[in-house]
This record gives C-alpha cells, structure tokens and sequence, in this order.
C-alpha cells in the first residue's frame, strides 16, 4: 500500500510560495535589479546591441508566431523603444537612456513572468483536482468503492518511490529544486496534486508554458497556484536572462521550485537523455551566491521520473518527432477533430477503465551530483565529505567563473539523466510495447522505421507464443537488473509472464481511440497503430535490451 504523508507544513498560508506571491511587487522590485546586475555585467560595454538585438526578435515573434494571449500594445512597445533607442544615438546621456530602456524591458518581462500564488483557488484546487483524477485513474464502479471512489483511493493509484522521508527533512535544511521528466501537458498539474496529497510537500514555484494561457479556464488555475510563465518563442538574450533570474533568485530568497530539465515534453516518449543547462546553472548560481552572502543555506536537487500507462498527446507528440526525424518521408497525420465514434468510447472508457501513475523520486544531491544525507551534508563518489566553498574558491578566495561553473551545469546534468535510467520504473505496458514493436520491426528492418511507420491503417499480428516467451525472457532480465538496484520496477506481476501480459495489453495507451495491442479471438497479440506503440516502446531505449534480446537497435 502507498505510504502517505501528513504536510510538513499544514498552514497554505504558511508556505514559501504563497510568501512570495504576497509580496509580488516587492519581489518584482528585487528580481528587477538581480536581472540589471547580471546582464550589466555580461553585456557592459554593448547595451545598445543587447537591446536593438531584443526589439528585433521581438517584432519578428509578433509577425511570425502571435499568440492570443499576447498583450494588446505589443507592437505599439516595441516600436517605442525602438524610436527611444535610435534617438538616444545622438544624445549625451545615451548611456542613462539605455539603461532605462534595459530596465523596462527588464520590468515588462518580469511581471508577465512572475506568477500568483491565491491559497483559497489552491484550497478549491485540492477538490476539484481530486475529481477530476478520480475519473482518469479509478473506474465508474469497483470492488469496494462507490462510483469513483474517493480520495483514499485515487491517492492509492498515485505510486510514490524512492527516499521521501530523506526529501522531506531536507526541507528544513536548505531550499528543494525538483527536476522531473516531461511527457505530458498533466505532468505539471499531476506532480503539484501529488506532492501536495501523497508527499506532504508545500507547492512549489513551478514553470508553465504561456500556450497554456490561451485556454481561459487553465489560465485562470495556473496563475494563481504559484506557475511562473514561460514563453518558449522568446530567445532574445534579456528575456532568457530573466526566465533564468527568476529560478535563481527564487532559490535565493528561499522559494522551492520546480522546472522540467528537458526543456519540453519528450516528443519520442522516451526518457530525457540530454537537458537544457540554462535553468540547472542557475541553480548552481543560486548556491554560489548564498555562499558568497556568508550564508551556509543549500540548495538540493531531487531529481523525479514519472511513469504513465498512458499519454494522451501520445498521437500529436510521436507525429512531431517523426516528421522532425523523417521530413518529407513521413506522411503526417491529417489533423481534424476526434470523430463521435471515438468521444463515446472516451467516455466509456472512463467509467471501465482505471490505471495508476508512479512518481519515483531519485537520491537528493547537492548541486553538484553529489549524494547527502540527512543532515544536509555531502558526499563525493568516494564517500568523502566535500564543502561547497571549496567548489567556488580560486587561491582562498570566492569568486565567480562562468566557464568552471559551466562544467558544474553539465556534471550535475549528467547526474541528473543517470539518476533518471536507475528510477524510471519500468511499467507492464512498457515492457509489451517494448517487445511488439521490436518483433514486428523485424520483418521491416530492411525497408526501414519511416515505411513502417507509415503503414498507418494497417493492422500487425504477433503470435501469442512467441511474444509470450520474448516477453518472459525480458521480463526475467529486468528483474535480475532489478535486483541488483541498476532499474525500479513497478508493483505488478513481475512474477508471472502471463499475469503481467494481461496487465500491460488492457493498460497500455487505455484512453486511445483504438486499441494500440490487443488480443484477438485466435489468440493472436494484433497492433493496431503502429506510430503509438512505437512511442510507447521508447520509453525503454538505452538499456541495452535490444543487445540483450538479439534485436537490431531501431
């Protein structure tokens, strides 16, 4: 059974992030400054190219790609600072101009990125999320419970892993950045729900993308329940700065955060293999302050992989991913609506069916990848006690070196994707997609993935003696692997071939329009959309399975 956790602190109005929202303006105020100072730093001599290099993406972003809930006067900004910029060519204050234009801009992108934190929305939050989960991972009806059961319930179907008590303490000794693996647009909203009611954690300040805003009801939630907004079609050198400024400076001031390393949702379905480094050196920014700030605060990182049965952008996302890989080869699914036919079987299937998630926690580190222990203190690979001065000292002095702390991004990086192959927890449909796709793949190899893939209205047939004996030797596999602490496995049938077949088949993809693998009447193990079950079989890529059971790497 889920162990579950009392809050570490009861009081919403008490948490760190609903502090900060209270406070926003002084906040913004702060934040404002911490911005000037790095980019004054990095980019002293060259205001001007700094800014005309912003006014120049920006209005190439509104031509290109304008959103809904972009800002009403964002051509008529912009075009202002560009009259103010070129006219300060001749002026002699030029360089007070400048910098009064860079602190506008600053200003504009900082309350656009700083969210809210409401408690009484968090508060009606916490039921209506509950209910809303109720219906995507309990069915209608089942033994023991009444319609879809309750919160007891859906907090059973929430599988957590991993050392949450070591993670819990550590809240009292320093500042907590989570860093989870990125597959849906649930993934947010799931983990916030699920710290909150299974770990007991406040909620943390956490990144969502500004698309999000353009729905007006999710805009409504996610600005008062502690996001910070980010808008990926921004690239200009000052908004990065302060998208980077506001992870940092949080941890500064002592607020939690949250943000996916991956950058975006995993496109293939599998796991984030390589990270965006920007937010992770801020991170490490972050402690390097505090320390120079006489402050001994740490800062610890917890990396978090979460598992689904089920994705339901499965379809869209392996679409982006192979027209990104196939170009022109790949023949892209013709868009449109879902048909009446599909919406009946979606709600069917919510009343029938039910499915769990797992969030597996790795080993906290410090934001160096080194492993602490209770305490706060870390320990290098050796077991040795390493201090983090020692890590920003240059000749008996902390300083501050952009390249070496470059190094430390990439190390921790490193850690982090490590930490994500030994937790991922290996799920039943993992394991029978994982094998379908490959024993199908064998009789295409020679045409190749983009032919196969592209065989889209047509069905695969698998005999079911031969997938039930390459599903018993993998199985087998991952359980030594398992044994030996190298992989987590999920608490199902590892036991017994046939028992886990049955499990992952009627678990595998549950909220599809179509059956991804099913068994027919001639006891066969039919396939019928390729493209998803190849999403769904990656999640198991970089193990060595394919090696292991004989098969060529897709």
């Amino acid at each position: 059974m889920t162990q579950i956790f009392s809050h570490i602190i009861p009081n919403v109005e008490n948490w760190p992030v609903a502090d900060q929202s209270r406070n926003r303006a002084e906040f913004i105020v702060r934040l404002n400054k911490f911005v000037i100072d790095q980019l004054q730093t990095t980019h002293k001599h060259n205001l001007h190219d700094l800014i005309s290099k912003t006014i120049y993406m920006e209005n190439q972003r509104i031509k290109l790609t304008p959103w809904k809930v972009d800002p009403p006067d964002e051509k008529a900004y912009w075009k202002s600072i560009s009259n103010e910029l070129e006219g300060a060519a001749t002026r002699e204050d030029k360089i007070e101009v400048e910098q009064e234009l860079l602190k506008r801009i600053i200003n504009r992108y900082n309350e656009e990125i700083v969210g809210h934190f409401m408690p009484k929305t968090f508060l009606f939050s916490r039921i209506f999320l509950t209910s809303f989960f109720k219906r995507i991972f309990n069915r209608y009806f089942a033994s023991g419970q009444w319609r879809w059961g309750n919160k007891k319930t859906l907090q059973q179907k929430i599988k957590v892993k991993g050392n949450v008590e070591l993670i819990r303490t550590l809240f009292e000794k320093g500042t907590v950045v989570i860093l989870p693996t990125h597959y849906s647009n649930l993934d947010s909203i799931m983990v916030g729900y699920a710290i909150d009611a299974n770990v007991g954690l406040p909620s943390f300040s956490y990144g969502a993308g500004l698309n999000l805003y353009n729905v007006e009801i999710v805009a409504y939630f996610i600005n008062r329940l502690g996001a910070f907004r980010v808008d990926r079609r921004k690239k200009n050198p000052i908004y990065l700065e302060c998208l980077k400024s506001m992870t940092g400076y949080s941890l500064i001031e002592g607020v939690n955060c949250l943000f996916f390393p991956g950058g975006t949702r995993s496109r293939s379905g599998q796991t984030e293999d390589k990270l965006k480094l920007g937010l992770i050196s801020s991170v490490i920014e972050a402690q390097r302050l505090h320390l120079e700030n006489n402050n001994e605060k740490k800062i610890f990182v917890v990396p978090l992989n979460l598992g689904y049965h089920f994705v339901l952008e499965a379809s869209h996302l392996i679409d982006q991913h192979l027209q990104l890989v196939g170009k022109d080869k790949y023949k892209r699914t013709k868009g449109g609506g879902p048909s009446f036919a599909n919406v009946v079987r979606f709600i069917k299937d919510l009343y029938t069916k039910s499915s769990e998630m797992y969030m597996s926690f790795g080993d906290p580190l410090d934001v160096f990848g080194n492993k602490v222990d209770a305490d706060g203190i870390s320990y290098d690979k050796f077991n040795h006690v390493v201090e983090m001065k020692d890590y920003f000292t240059i000749e008996g002095e902390l300083s501050s070196n952009s390249q070496r702390e470059g190094v430390y991004a990439k190390i921790l990086g490193e850690t982090v994707v490590d930490s994500y192959k030994k937790f991922n927890v290996i799920l039943s449909s993992n394991v029978v997609a994982f094998v379908a796709f490959h024993l199908i793949y064998e009789e295409y190899k020679e045409s190749g993935l983009l032919h196969l893939v592209n065989q889209r209205n047509f069905s695969f047939a698998i005999d079911n003696s031969k997938f039930e004996e390459h599903v018993g030797l993998l199985l087998n596999h991952i359980v030594s692997l398992s044994t030996q602490g190298v992989v987590t496995i999920s608490d199902e049938s590892w036991s017994d071939v046939k028992q886990l077949i049955h499990e992952g088949l009627s678990k595998l993809g549950i909220y599809h329009a179509v059956d991804i693998l099913k068994k027919d009447k001639t006891a066969q193990i039919i396939c019928q959309d390729i493209r998803q079950l190849y999403f769904y079989h990656n999640r198991l890529l970089n193990y060595g399975f394919e090696e292991f059971m004989g098969w060529e790497k897709v």
